[in-house]
């Protein structure tokens, strides 16, 4: 049964949300690419590119996951 006090989503707003979608997935894309060229860390710095990436695509996957169709 259709929730009587949804809001209907407008056409720019879909587009708005689309490319929000787009963007975070592009977004994880390069933290997995940046991710795996870096491979085993061998320097304090490539630990903490490590770390802040980890976290990043992280943070980046729940707001997917998160991803409402009327937000």
């Amino acid at each position: 049964m259709p929730d009587p006090h949804a809001q209907v989503e407008t056409p720019e707003a879909r587009n708005h949300r689309r490319l929000r979608v787009a963007k975070s997935q592009a977004d994880m894309a390069y933290f997995q690419a940046r991710l795996s060229l870096l491979g085993e860390p061998k320097t304090l710095n490539q630990v903490a590119q490590q770390r802040t990436f980890k976290l990043l695509l992280k943070a980046i996957g729940e707001r997917m996951v998160n991803v409402e169709p009327g937000s």
